[in-house]
């Protein structure tokens, strides 16, 4: 296995710049991408050096390639479609070498009011799911399920005393 993807990286790097070009305008046409992203795809493909910067300049340049953008649509995404908290998207935009700007940015997009719907929402489904019958562990393990999709402690405590009151 190991021989075999040494042959394919070895073929990759012997690739016509015109065709690396096709592939990559490809690979970013098909969805939003980072620098890092990009990076590692023209790695991949054998480009490297003086070459990679180039490409990466003109895809910047013809706007294939905008952080700002890409920033907006994984927060909006990740937000919408797994319910992911700010303090987890900040993470992995970061991981991903997003400048502040851009994740401030991001981070705008989701409005207080959706934030706050989809957090209760959340905690209502686990809350309801939960066979514990004390309701203590059940408000920790509810809070511990939230916090760890990256909502905020304070926030996610404010809400489950609002949501889920001990008797």
């Amino acid at each position: 296995m190991a021989l075999i993807w040494r042959i394919l990286v070895h073929m990759m790097q012997n690739l016509d710049p015109s065709l690396v070009r096709s592939k990559i305008q490809k690979y970013c046409s098909y969805q939003e991408r980072c620098h890092q992203e990009i990076r590692s795809k023209l790695y991949e493909l054998g480009v490297s050096g003086q070459d990679l910067e180039l490409i990466l300049m003109e895809l910047i340049e013809s706007n294939m390639v905008n952080e700002e953008r890409f920033a907006k649509a994984y927060a909006g995404g990740k937000f919408r479609a797994k319910k992911w908290g700010r303090k987890r998207i900040i993470q992995e935009l970061k991981r991903r070498q997003i400048s502040e700007y851009c994740i401030k940015s991001a981070l705008a997009e989701i409005t207080e009011s959706d934030y706050l719907k989809t957090i209760r929402d959340l905690m209502e489904k686990k809350l309801d799911q939960s066979l514990e019958k004390n309701q203590y562990v059940k408000n920790g393990k509810v809070a511990s399920y939230c916090i760890g999709k990256g909502y905020e402690s304070q926030l996610v405590w404010d809400l489950i005393r609002d949501i889920s009151p001990i008797k």
